[in-house]
């Protein structure tokens, strides 16, 4: 098995997903496609702790992009030996698989909170409230009482969906980091490709 190919395909899988992640977050601040509600500071507090743009995104770009680079050639290798230098590679993946999870981590629980606590929006009574905050989230369940939001129009369909993408992006780079650390020891002990040849070589 060549785990340096394996963490190639995870690396490009790791791009879209943070392409994705920060795409979603960007239409968290244009409710209905409108820029007034970011302007007058009538969104969530969870839209500007950024998870999407810098979890699961900015964030997950540098451990992607190094993943990626491990299946090149151009190993410095170690005692004259390439595949040395392309197991200690393997090892390192597993520190940026680490920066990975942190990233994913904070975007998966900054949308979970996201969804918990509901969108910020004009109530009956005509102010701007967090209209769902004491539902604990019950509210997901229960779609009859999300016309209670008034404006922005749809205002909890936007909220729930972007959010629960940002959840389930999130939570599967993290599956991806945590695999690439599997796969990353495993290359570190048994090679860049666990043939018996390539062993031998080392």
């Amino acid at each position: 098995m060549c785990y340096g190919k394996c963490a190639r395909c995870i690396g490009h899988s790791l791009v879209w997903l943070a392409i994705l992640c920060i795409v979603a977050n960007i239409l968290l601040y244009f409710p209905n496609g409108e820029t007034k509600y970011a302007s007058e500071d009538h969104l969530s507090h969870f839209v500007w702790f950024f998870s999407g743009i810098i979890g699961g995104g900015l964030l997950m770009l540098l451990p992607a992009f190094i993943f990626i680079g491990l299946e090149q050639d151009d190993c410095c290798g170690c005692g004259g030996h390439e595949n040395c230098g392309k197991r200690c590679a393997m090892f390192s993946s597993v520190l940026a698989a680490l920066i990975g999870i942190a990233g994913s981590g904070y975007c998966v629980i900054v949308a979970a909170l996201g969804l918990a606590e509901g969108p910020r929006c004009l109530d009956a009574s005509g102010q701007w409230n967090y209209t769902f905050a004491n539902t604990e989230g019950g509210y997901l369940l229960d779609s009859s009482t999300w016309a209670q939001c008034i404006e922005p129009k749809h205002a909890v369909e936007w909220n729930v969906s972007l959010f629960s993408i940002l959840l389930a992006l999130g939570g599967i780079e993290f599956i991806l980091c945590l695999f690439q650390i599997i796969n990353g020891a495993l290359g570190g002990i048994c090679g860049y490709c666990c043939s018996r040849q390539q062993q031998y070589d080392c």
